[in-house]
């Protein structure tokens, strides 16, 4: 019997050929196949924010580390080459000491557990190895046990949470701020920062473009176009404080970047640190936090103030005054039902919410 011969069922004549399984093709083919997964992953990585593709840059770095000194290869990661991995950066700064610079704290939990999700984020879509789901349970259940011992003795790791900028807090800043070009944009950037509960890349990638005037004059319209989680427009009123007005004193550093500022020049700009012109180069995410510090250590602040403390602060002040929830989960970019949003909320309660209401 021929082909010809074989019997016809309704609609084989257009059914698609079957597909070949993966490693049945050509070497040439799969040579092919292979760069274009290369470049695909290039790609995805490529349009990652540059914060996150940093931080597993990094967290990559340190796991290179611990493979050299121990002998094994980037490729081992495993359920016990993890739980090793948690021993050795428990013991470790960190960062790497260098000459002249004093010893770094030791790593915090928290910077362990992000290094954890980093090595294994990284050999997936790197290395491409198939992975379990729970690749990384163990390593995690040693480091619960070793938080928790930590706490039992009293031991402090690491800065801890970020303090939340307050109003209060950003009335004294306001205060001392110089009275000149380094003052108008530092109090912007500040302000600004507070008001859209943003991410230090978040101010460190808007362009001027981004920032526009409400057509009804309620305010800004902010453009947070490059976010960790997702992009976002945040609606900026006008302020009753004049001094702490973030829409104000938009208006007063834009017309510092001058009239004919290109829309697409960084909203956020350095500045010379002698002559205090407006350079072409935009603030990184890093500086942007350098300048928060910097202008709360003048200030004095009974807080430690760092890039993510204007972002805490809002959802602080935001719940005092009685908004919902969603609201501030619209503001600053959160997920519906935010665990680490509502941790903020909830840790600023003691107060409202205490047994002790009532009975003294």
């Amino acid at each position: 019997m021929t082909t010809a011969d074989l019997p016809v069922t309704p609609g084989s004549a257009s059914r698609p050929p079957a597909t070949a399984a993966p490693g049945a093709f050509d070497a040439a083919t799969e040579e092919r196949l292979a760069r274009l997964d290369h470049e695909a992953t290039a790609h995805v990585e490529g349009n990652r924010p540059d914060k996150t593709r940093e931080g597993y840059a990094a967290d990559w770095n340190v796991w290179l580390r611990f493979c050299a000194e121990r002998d094994l290869p980037p490729a081992a990661v495993r359920t016990g080459t993890l739980v090793g991995f948690v021993e050795w950066c428990w013991i470790r700064p960190a960062r790497e000491p260098k000459p002249g610079r004093p010893p770094g704290r030791l790593t915090a939990p928290a910077t362990i557990d992000r290094r954890i999700s980093g090595v294994v984020v990284t050999a997936r879509r790197r290395l491409k190895l198939q992975l379990q789901e729970d690749i990384a349970e163990e390593a995690r259940a040693l480091l619960k046990a070793k938080v928790k011992q930590m706490e039992k003795d009293g031991e402090v790791r690491g800065y801890g949470p970020a303090d939340a900028l307050l109003v209060r807090h950003m009335e004294k800043v306001a205060a001392t701020l110089p009275r000149d070009r380094f003052g108008v944009r530092d109090l912007s950037l500040m302000t600004l920062h507070f008001a859209v509960a943003g991410r230090e890349h978040e101010l460190a990638h808007l362009r001027v473009r981004d920032i526009t005037e409400d057509p009804e004059g309620r305010g800004l319209l902010v453009d947070i176009r490059v976010s960790k989680v997702k992009p976002r427009k945040v609606a900026v009123p006008g302020s009753s404080r004049a001094h702490l007005c973030p829409v104000r004193a938009w208006r007063r550093w834009k017309a510092e970047l001058g009239p004919g500022a290109d829309p697409d020049t960084f909203a956020y700009r350095s500045l010379h640190n002698r002559w205090a012109t407006v350079l072409d180069r935009g603030l990184d995410a890093e500086s942007v936090g350098d300048i928060l510090e910097r202008i709360g250590a003048r200030a004095d602040l009974d807080i430690r103030v760092t890039g993510h403390s204007p972002r805490r602060g809002l959802v602080t002040e935001s719940s005092r005054a009685g908004n919902p929830d969603a609201v501030m989960e619209k503001q600053g970019g959160w997920a519906p039902g935010s665990k680490v949003m509502r941790r903020y909320r909830e840790e600023d309660e003691a107060f409202k919410e205490n047994a002790l209401h009532g009975v003294l």
